[in-house]
């Protein structure tokens, strides 16, 4: 009985003080991972830290997210390495914490196509190595559950084919990938791969919100020697890269953060950069530019009954480029007061029911005010979910001020190109198929009624059934200029060839190294969580094997 007890106490004590936080504070930082601190306990310059170096470090990591957590873990073998995350939240669906997009996405997790690595270059066998080194630690098979089997035979019923099962592989048909949530439905993020970091050589400060790069530009190219940034407290910290030419700042914030870190750090369009009164290190016209979102639109298929909640667990890859994908589940009784739509909600900006220049704040507002009076059906089923793959639409990246707690100004352009609307198009005509399949009404049992009641109130519910004329291609070009949403999958900004050389190092400074998907032309795969991660690996390695060589151990 009391080894009984005693591993129910273990297992408590797992449960509730060693889960990571999604606010980059708890338990998970202060116990579980020392060098995982507040930004306030930054040493001065004339103290030591408690890992026996002072503040100048050999690797100073600006975000700890997607990539960056991988990377710092990777460079702290053999390097003494600072990461910086502001760590204080999420704000417009910019996931400021620690470990990024994984700490709020849909969790699903599958690899890039073999022809994405090989367009950007990258070591084939470096890449084979650095996925499974993230597999091991927090990936997991999905318990697959009814709403996603129903849209397997749909897609297979359809057409899309073969079937490959649970794969991590880019493979067009049907399959299953990966997820980061274990069978206990705990998230699992990039912040638990610091735990293969070497504590003594690491230090992660949280509520660090770095204001712009240091350059020293008295010699032939500015060269960056540190960063500044605040601390939860507002004072002003700086963190200095150790004086070889190996060392350097690794932007690793984003396809929004690290263009604006760039910009405020003086590097960018001189015209813009003078406008705001930023000192030039670096004239380049290309920074903020080419940048580039997934556009994805949704069906909405009500159900008899409510669903369990579920993420992305099945795709579709079709070869028209575009991907089918779903999710299921959201309100559990008539008496909740979260009633949403998952990913799919109003709440943050999903507001898919009135064209994109008119959701506005206010209409965001006006639908949460008018939910609770929607019809419990509205809340009832799911989405058949489409999205572009490779959108050749292209927008740009501009900084509205100089405050980096500013999200910068970022249009996306979607449906620029007549190439993606007439691929958003085919794509809504495969989700209308999938829709009627039989595997879905046979499971959905939707009575006509409830159909009708519910596209009698889609608007005011946010959500968008089957368009009435599929046949007719302005009328689903239409459909997908008035409905498009984001799928958060934002890439460009800093692109290779542009911005960086092929190694990821700025073009006209030194020291200087950006490693996430503001240098990616395209959003690898169906997700671009899983390579965005391997990303970081792949690129902590190569650093250090291209530095010491053998002695990498790597």
């Amino acid at each position: 009985m009391a080894l009984v007890w005693a591993v129910k106490l273990l297992l408590f004590l797992w449960l509730f003080n060693f889960l990571p936080s999604s606010q980059g504070k708890g338990n998970f930082n202060e116990f579980r991972y020392p060098f995982i601190k507040r930004a306030s306990t930054f040493p001065s310059a004339s103290s030591s830290s408690s890992s026996g170096h002072n503040n100048v470090y050999d690797y100073i990591v600006v975000g700890g997210g997607t990539a960056g957590c991988p990377l710092a873990s990777t460079l702290s073998q053999k390097f003494n390495v600072l990461v910086l995350e502001r760590g204080d939240g999420v704000l417009n669906s910019r996931a400021r914490v620690l470990g990024g997009g994984t700490c709020i996405n849909a969790g699903f997790y599958t690899r890039a196509s073999t022809r994405f690595i090989k367009r950007v270059g990258w070591n084939a066998n470096l890449v084979n190595e650095s996925y499974p080194w993230i597999e091991k630690q927090i990936v997991h098979q999905p318990k697959l559950e009814p709403w996603q089997v129903a849209l397997r035979d749909s897609l297979l019923d359809v057409g899309i084919s073969p079937f490959n099962g649970f794969t991590y592989d880019h493979l067009y048909g049907t399959k299953v990938g990966g997820t980061i949530f274990d069978r206990f439905g705990r998230r699992h993020t990039a912040a638990e791969l610091l735990s293969s970091g070497n504590p003594r050589k690491l230090t992660v400060l949280v509520y660090a919100t770095v204001q712009r790069i240091v350059f020293d530009t008295s010699g032939k190219r500015p060269k960056a020697v540190g960063v500044i940034f605040k601390d939860e407290n507002g004072k002003q910290h700086e963190a200095v890269l150790a004086d070889k030419p190996q060392s350097e700042v690794i932007l690793s914030s984003g396809a929004i953060g690290s263009p604006q870190m760039l910009l405020l750090s003086g590097i960018g369009p001189k015209a813009d950069l003078e406008k705001l009164k930023i000192p030039v290190v670096l004239d380049n016209k290309f920074v903020g530019k080419g940048m580039s979102d997934n556009p994805m639109n949704a069906i909405f298929v009500p159900s008899s009954k409510a669903e369990k909640q579920t993420l992305i667990q099945t795709v579709g890859i079709t070869k028209m480029g575009v991907y089918i994908e779903a999710s299921s589940g959201f309100s559990q009784s008539k008496d909740s007061i979260q009633c949403h739509h998952g990913i799919m909600s109003a709440e943050i900006g999903q507001l898919s029911t009135i064209p994109p220049k008119q959701r506005t704040p206010e209409a965001v507002q006006a639908y949460i005010r008018r939910k609770k009076n929607l019809p419990h059906e509205a809340f009832k089923g799911g989405f058949i979910l489409e999205k572009i793959a490779n959108p050749i639409s292209k927008g740009d990246l501009s900084l509205v001020n100089t405050n980096v707690d500013d999200n910068p100004s970022v249009t996306f352009n979607y449906f620029s190109h007549p190439y993606d609307l007439q691929r958003c198009v085919d794509g809504i005509r495969v989700a209308t198929k999938v829709v009627q399949s039989e595997h879905f009404t046979n499971y959905t049992r939707c009575n006509k009624q409830t159909v009708e009641k519910v596209l009698n109130m889609s608007v005011e519910a946010n959500v968008n059934l089957i368009p009435k004329h599929t046949n007719d291609t302005k009328s689903l070009e239409q459909f997908c200029k008035d409905t498009v949403i984001t799928i958060w999958h934002y890439h460009g900004g800093a692109h290779v060839g542009t911005v960086v050389s092929p190694k990821h190092k700025v073009l006209g400074v030194d020291r200087v190294r950006v490693v996430d998907s503001s240098t990616f032309s395209e959003s690898p795969g169906t997700n671009p969580q899983a390579t965005v991660m391997m990303m970081g690996r792949y690129f902590g390695a190569k650093i250090l094997r291209d530095r010491l060589g053998r002695a990498a151990g790597i």
